[in-house]
């Protein structure tokens, strides 16, 4: 095959230009300029596309073991190539969490392994804590013996101080990645969607911007202290951002995503769509949406992560109070 005029994006090699691609079989075997078609070849013209490596998302949920209802690996990684998408690093709330090597193992796929349906590259990140209770410190080095790439209570925010604290200061002696949750359950209390002027007209319960932003400044203080490396999973506000440009210019090792929902859409999105907007962290303002864009643009921002979360159609029919939490029902969506 002959992928012909794209453009090729390729940031590790530096790579941007226009180029010609030939594969053969499941190999790149020749990039160049004007590359001539060799006979019984088939040809891609390419003119005004992209050709790039394959994507990696850092922030997925898989749902296997224990939610296979919702999706499972093999049909979470054939979405995800689908898309683009040959990487993925998937969250450990599932049931059981993947808080021991056994467990985690299981989903821990380095190479994409077609013949037992997994597609795509897995790399597991690892609980913080027992079960995510927030409770119990685990063993970290076991796990990421056993594959993880970082350590996160993601879906649930360690709310002991204490814990957190003992937690950063474990994963900085490794020299290891803390992703933070970031959201206080009493500030958001039975919230559906963003604390504001729409929840107000639609007479929703709302989850304030505080409830994400007074854990962020948290953990960042509590990663000062350590030294630790931490992530900011989902950032939704504004004053999220600014908590994380204050911490990195007093030194902090301090890191942050976006989703590309919260950057398109804001909590108007609910007075359209109900339940299918209900989201965590929810949507917010055109404010905040506009203020994470123009942190993208600055380069303040160091990587866009899908938060994918599919829920089985059940889940996310009904009133937005009972709703699950995404989307979509529809499993696999790329």
């Amino acid at each position: 095959m002959l992928v012909r005029g794209g453009r090729i994006v390729d940031p590790r090699h530096r790579v941007d230009a226009l180029r010609d691609i030939r594969l053969q079989g499941d190999r790149i075997a020749e990039i160049g300029e004007h590359l001539r078609l060799h006979p019984g070849e088939e040809i891609v013209e390419a003119a005004g596309w992209v050709v790039a490596p394959g994507f990696i998302d850092a922030h997925v949920h898989l749902r296997e073991p224990g939610f296979e209802a919702k999706e499972t690996l093999a049909t979470g990684t054939a979405a995800a190539v689908r898309g683009g998408f040959t990487a993925l690093c998937a969250m450990p709330n599932t049931e059981p969490a993947l808080d021991t090597a056994e467990v985690l193992a299981r989903v821990s796929f380095p190479q994409a392994s077609p013949e037992r349906g997994i597609h795509a590259r897995i790399y597991p990140i690892g609980a913080m804590t027992r079960a995510r209770a927030g409770h119990e410190l685990l063993d970290y080095a076991s796990l990421l013996a056993a594959g993880a790439v970082a350590f996160s209570d993601d879906g649930s925010t360690v709310a002991d101080a204490r814990v957190m604290r003992e937690v950063l200061g474990a994963l900085a002696a490794l020299d290891r990645v803390a992703i933070a949750h970031a959201e206080d359950a009493g500030i958001k209390a039975d919230g559906v969607m963003n604390d504001g002027i729409v929840s107000r007209r639609l007479g929703l319960p709302g989850s304030p911007a505080s409830a994400e932003e007074s854990i962020v400044a948290r953990d960042i203080v509590l990663a000062l202290e350590t030294h630790a490396r931490l992530h900011v999973a989902h950032v939704s506000t504004s004053r999220s951002l600014e908590l994380v440009a204050w911490a990195r210019e007093r030194g902090g090792r301090v890191t942050c995503e976006v989703t590309p929902h919260h950057l398109l859409l804001t909590d108007e999105a609910v007075e359209e769509s109900g339940a299918g907007a209900k989201v965590n962290p929810p949507l917010r303002t055109a404010a905040d949406a506009r203020a994470l864009r123009d942190a993208v643009r600055r380069g303040a921002v160091e990587f866009f992560a899908s938060d994918h979360a599919p829920h089985t159609d059940e889940e996310k029919r009904g009133d937005i109070a009972h709703a699950a939490v995404g989307f979509s029902g529809r499993r696999s969506i790329s």
